[in-house]
């Protein structure tokens, strides 16, 4: 425990720097493209496109009912996609965020914990932009901006604090072992299709042990929250208080877990390079 308060304090004192070199990771990583930080936007919607165009129409999957009503599947696949695709990149480049750069550790005079802090950041500001683009195609679709939306600020909060917590067990075990990454990037294939993404979970409900089992996924919290607020459904963190109680102790193992590997690690991390 002592290690997560030293991490968190980590973070607060050097958030201005965390901001600013996030800002810097994201213009630097789209330079040399002709569009720039346009990319960033322009991938989720041609994989949303996509998804679509195989789920909603090859496969004809019916409307979605959310608060009793049927919502058409694209309206309930915006609601999530733009959610999985940060979480996705800020896992994966969150757990190579200090092993790439090894190179740069002697010469950093703030803490190595920053490091996946502003990797996640770079991307949160790119998720920003989504919620932007999804805020406008729910105007045009009818869906209208709710006072349930205020619940967007607690989910993406609650996303930031469950992908920090990640990044310090995954960039820690990564710099050890290079080969985890890539394991890391097949299991979150794996959970797009198992964490409500592509597909609601009532469509096991005939099975109640697998359908909790799969509704323990911490994303799968963070995706009906998103919803919830997009349709105006419910306060979904206080209508599901369990399962907030059970996210943010996840939350908290997970980030004690972290601090106290990146803690014992952090000091040797050059040794690996």
């Amino acid at each position: 425990m002592k290690s997560a308060w030293k991490v968190i304090k980590e973070q607060i004192d050097h958030f201005y720097l965390v901001r600013r070199l996030s800002l810097y990771e994201l213009k630097s990583k789209n330079k040399n493209n002709y569009l720039g930080t346009a990319w960033e936007l322009i991938n989720p919607c041609i994989q949303i496109m996509i998804y679509w165009f195989v789920f909603g129409l090859l496969l004809s999957r019916d409307d979605v009912t959310m608060g009793g009503e049927p919502v058409p599947f694209i309206a309930w696949l915006v609601g999530a996609f733009f959610l999985w695709t940060f979480c996705y990149q800020s896992i994966i480049l969150g757990s190579s965020s200090i092993y790439t750069r090894l190179k740069m550790l002697s010469k950093m005079n703030f803490p190595m914990s920053v490091i996946p802090s502003y990797t996640i950041f770079s991307q949160f500001y790119i998720h920003l932009a989504t919620l932007g683009i999804s805020i406008i195609l729910y105007q045009i679709m009818g869906y209208y901006a709710n006072i349930y939306y205020f619940q967007l600020i607690y989910f993406a909060f609650a996303a930031i604090c469950l992908l920090f917590a990640i990044a310090l067990i995954t960039s820690t075990i990564s710099t050890i072992v290079r080969d985890f990454h890539m394991l890391l990037n097949s299991v979150l294939r794996m959970l797009l299709y198992i964490s409500g993404v592509l597909w609601p979970l009532s469509k096991v409900e005939q099975f109640p042990m697998l359908l909790s089992i799969m509704q323990l996924n911490p994303l799968y919290y963070l995706i009906e929250g998103y919803r919830a607020a997009f349709f105006g459904t419910e306060w979904y963190f206080i209508t599901h208080w369990q399962m907030t109680i059970c996210f943010w102790a996840f939350v908290i193992v997970l980030l004690v877990i972290g601090a106290s590997m990146h803690m014992r690690f952090r000091r040797h991390f050059i040794d690996f390079l």
